[in-house]
């Protein structure tokens, strides 16, 4: 892998995230080019434990004093912090992505392996997504299916909710408060329950949990 040319002085995380930004950018216009249809969220997450990745095998050439892996997510939470996230949420992200990183066995996700082994202007990145073009449950369709789900219980439960609870003081005028909350409570709950039982049937016919790929960076 070619050096990244950094000023002097510059610290090792700062020479991490210098190179995994050229290596991101040198990427994002290839998987652009694809047109892939992933969940935002796994997107995310996948090209974050990439960087923890290109960043990991990085610090490896700098002679570290620290756990290169270690210095690996402390760059990428620098990183994230620089782009505007806050830093309470940066510590939770980069403690949510070393649970991540790791498969059951303990070997690195292929995410990060692929990272690992990334070069700028290869194909390490398509490569990697393209291992989970026809994986249902990380598919786009299936969160915005998801998405909307929520929207018609938050949504049709208050509106069936008000409408029950305003029929029933018009029309039942000595009902007690109780009565009419329970009304409008029961009303709800016959839009949120079947909404989600059918959402949990998409689930269970759509979904195959796969056996996550993954080879540790040699």
């Amino acid at each position: 892998m070619n050096d990244t040319k950094t000023e002097p002085g510059t610290s090792a995380i700062d020479i991490c995230v210098q190179h995994a930004r050229e290596v991101l950018a040198s990427q994002l216009p290839q998987i652009k080019d694809k047109g892939y249809d992933f969940a935002p969220l796994f997107r995310q997450m996948t090209i974050q434990l990439y960087l923890i990745g290109v960043m990991w095998r990085k610090g490896e050439s700098l002679g570290l004093p620290i756990n290169a892996r270690d210095h690996a997510f402390a760059a990428l939470q620098s990183m994230l912090i620089s782009d505007g996230m806050k830093k309470k949420q940066a510590e939770q992200r980069i403690e949510f992505l070393k649970k991540m990183s790791l498969v059951e066995g303990g070997a690195d996700t292929l995410a990060v392996a692929m990272g690992y082994d990334a070069e700028v202007n290869d194909d390490s990145m398509i490569r990697l997504f393209d291992e989970y073009r026809d994986e249902t449950r990380v598919s786009g369709a299936l969160w915005r299916l998801f998405e909307r789900g929520k929207k018609i219980m938050a949504i049709g439960g208050a509106v069936a909710a008000f409408l029950t609870i305003w029929l029933t003081t018009i029309f039942i005028p000595k009902s007690e408060g109780i009565d009419i909350l329970a009304a409008g409570l029961m009303a709800a709950a016959l839009v949120v329950i079947p909404t989600f039982l059918i959402g949990l049937l998409i689930y269970r016919v759509k979904i195959k949990k796969p056996n996550q790929p993954a080879s540790p960076p040699s």
